[in-house]
């Protein structure tokens, strides 16, 4: 532990069962935190949780999709019969992997509605879902975005935009929630060389790599230490605001 404050909060993260949710979820348990690993699947958040108690964590795992309120509400639930309260909620549950590059004419209505419904409005129904656990007490609500809204990526128009809207989401709930002790940022990374990503583009290892100005593939540890600061006593004046987390990539 690095001393960070973070020590028996409880906290839950989305999607926690690989990639960067993973990530997040060991990131925050080897600092101490009790780590809800949520998930849609429940043998890959069962797998995590079990991975990180071998190794003297505390994390427990919770099958949720975060698109349906009421499995958001009974995810919610489960975390406060066992704790009582929530100190850090990490919105990272997202569509990604399966996604085929396409112009956006070609976006059929349903998969724009999916990638909607997981990206930006389950950040949003789990993010109404903790504030009341949070409001008055104080709270850190982290909000997964990407650096591509920034960029404005071809091909990916669905996925931009749902990533944009947790963007202008995070702005608004920060001016919200302020009074409340809570503080809500948004994390966007770059290009990072998760399995969802290998399996989106052929050139994974090197695609984007000249434009930046580290020379290499981001993995997904690199989004940790953001990740950590952010839901820690170290940014209790930092709210509203979209770090971007890139190697300093040129939008171009």
């Amino acid at each position: 532990m690095s001393g960070l404050g973070l020590a028996g909060k409880i906290a839950i993260v989305t999607g926690a069962g690989r990639g960067l949710g993973f990530a997040f979820a060991k990131g925050l348990a080897d600092e101490g935190a009790k780590v809800v690993v949520a998930d849609i699947n429940g043998d890959a958040a069962s797998e995590v949780a079990k991975n990180l108690s071998a190794n003297g964590a505390k994390a427990f795992p919770s099958v949720v999709n975060v698109a349906d309120e009421n499995s958001v509400v009974a995810m919610v639930d489960q975390v406060i019969s066992a704790f009582g309260c929530v100190d850090v909620l990490v919105n990272n549950a997202g569509v990604y992997a399966g996604l085929k590059r396409k112009p956006f004419y070609e976006i059929s209505v349903e998969e724009w509605d999916r990638v909607m419904n997981v990206n930006l409005k389950g950040a949003f129904l789990c993010a109404k879902a903790v504030y009341p656990l949070m409001k008055g007490r104080g709270g850190k609500i982290i909000n997964v975005a990407s650096a591509t809204v920034f960029s404005g990526s071809p091909l990916w128009m669905h996925y931009v935009a749902s990533k944009g809207g947790m963007i202008a989401m995070t702005r608004v709930m920060a001016r919200e929630i302020g009074d409340d002790g809570i503080t809500a940022n948004a994390l966007a990374p770059g290009f990072t060389l998760t399995e969802a990503s290998r399996s989106a583009i052929e050139d994974a290892e090197t695609y984007g790599v000249a434009r930046g100005s580290i020379h290499r593939a981001a993995q997904p540890d690199d989004m940790v230490g953001t990740c950590l600061w952010l839901a820690s006593p170290l940014s209790n004046f930092v709210t509203g605001q979209t770090v971007i987390v890139d190697g300093g990539r040129q939008f171009i």
